[in-house]
């Protein structure tokens, strides 16, 4: 059996754990956990649900299913309760599917830690493609049929195409247009399309188009999604995924729930209270999620203006709570102090800037490269007390932790050439 390894972000967090508890005063950007106090009715539902102790369906009980497939009605996607679901969490739902589909699969450069291994774990390979250089979560068009028929060629077998909207790590997110074209040759192609769709919800300005590809190409894309990012609910373990209408989604469906009733059994009892509550959107709900995204957004906007006016490369975030930022333009001056890579670059943020960042080769980039990922949903605070402090401010740059946090940023890119 191959060595395996913990994720990198969540080694990273345990690291950073562990040297906090020595006594080290660390600045973790390193970990994608957005650090907001739980909404009090969710608390209410999960109290409610707490003798909810059998077993449920595997795929989820049908008024869970319901609410999840309302979710998706509002957002131009009308669903039957039977294309839906739901999991400890949308991470094992996109397992499954490695697990019940067949082929190799295609990836943006950079993504997610996990897609990649979740595929070789399965015998799988991995084909990364470069993403534009407006957005990331998606591989570009052309690459996309280029790799996949000379992959064919050589005797490869890709089948599925992961996109993330809004993308993890590059906070921004595709532009219709793209996502029609990739949709497109997703077809000419026969490729199975997965959108990992978990940060749908915290996309900064509500008016900017968004457009799914199960919206484009239903028969083809699978949609995941959970309560970890747009409620802060990652300990909870939520998650969904809708499959597409027609033989083939009932096919993947049951394949899914096949492997759902030998891993996990199903969504536990008192979890399917707490997402019967949220997929159904009530208002309060509804303005708790706007509050906490236009907090998110507010923050990455702070900290990409304060790289950039260091003159550090980073793409624009229009979603999520992450930057990518790129500092080739300082190869030269790092190489000077023994950063050659994302590795290092990432060692000597910690080492000397006492900043955790993920290091951009952990994400399937090129290790050489010097980029890594920013988690600016670090910044709001260690407690509840200052978290509700920052989702509640006008100003949350204006609160004393929040202006800290922000300084040691600009400080540690100084600290980075010392």
């Amino acid at each position: 059996m191959s060595a395996r390894t913990i994720s990198p972000n969540m080694a990273l967090d345990q690291l950073v754990a562990e040297r906090r508890a020595r006594g080290e005063d660390i600045l973790h950007l390193g970990f994608g956990e957005s650090r907001l106090p739980v909404f009090p009715a969710l608390v209410e539902r999960l109290t409610a649900g707490a003798r909810r102790s059998a077993y449920g369906p595997v795929v989820g009980d049908l008024g869970a299913r319901q609410a999840v497939a309302g979710w998706f009605a509002r957002r131009r996607l009308p669903t039957d309760p039977a294309q839906i679901v739901l999991a400890p969490g949308s991470k094992p739902l996109l397992m499954a599917l490695q697990m019940a589909v067949p082929g190799d699969v295609v990836l943006p450069r950079p993504a997610w830690n996990t897609y990649a291994p979740q595929a070789t774990a399965m015998g799988k390979r991995v084909y990364r493609l470069a993403v534009p250089d407006d957005c990331g979560g998606v591989p570009r068009p052309r690459l996309l049929r280029r790799v996949v028929q000379q992959a064919r060629a050589a005797g490869g077998d890709p089948r599925i195409v992961v996109l993330t909207l809004p993308d993890n790590p590059t906070g921004t997110h595709a532009p219709p247009a793209l996502i029609r074209e990739l949709c497109a040759i997703a077809r000419e192609l026969d490729l199975l399309i997965v959108s990992d769709e978990i940060y749908r919800d915290v996309l900064h300005d509500p008016d900017a188009p968004f457009l799914s590809p199960a919206e484009v190409a239903p028969e083809r894309t699978v949609v995941t999604t959970g309560l970890s990012k747009n409620l802060a609910l990652g300990g909870w373990r939520v998650g969904a995924a809708r499959f597409p209408e027609g033989a083939l989604g009932e096919e993947m469906c049951a394949a899914v729930a096949s492997v759902a009733s030998e891993v996990w059994s199903n969504l536990a009892g008192p979890m399917q209270e707490v997402a019967a509550y949220a997929f159904a959107e009530p208002a309060e709900l509804s303005a708790h999620i706007a509050r906490s995204t236009r907090l998110h957004a507010t923050v990455a906007h702070a900290v990409y203006e304060l790289l950039t006016a260091a003159g550090v490369s980073c793409r624009r975030p229009t979603g999520a709570f992450y930057l990518y930022p790129d500092m080739e333009a300082a190869r030269q001056a790092l190489a000077w102090l023994g950063v050659q890579d994302s590795a290092s670059l990432e060692h000597r943020f910690l080492e000397h800037a006492k900043v955790a960042v993920l290091g951009g080769h952990h994400l399937g980039d090129r290790p050489h490269a010097l980029r890594f990922r920013i988690a600016t949903c670090q910044l709001y605070g260690a407690t509840d007390e200052l978290q509700q402090q920052a989702l509640d401010a006008a100003d949350p740059l204006r609160l004393p932790h929040v202006s800290r946090a922000l300084s040691r940023i600009e400080e540690s890119l100084v600290k980075l050439f010392h």
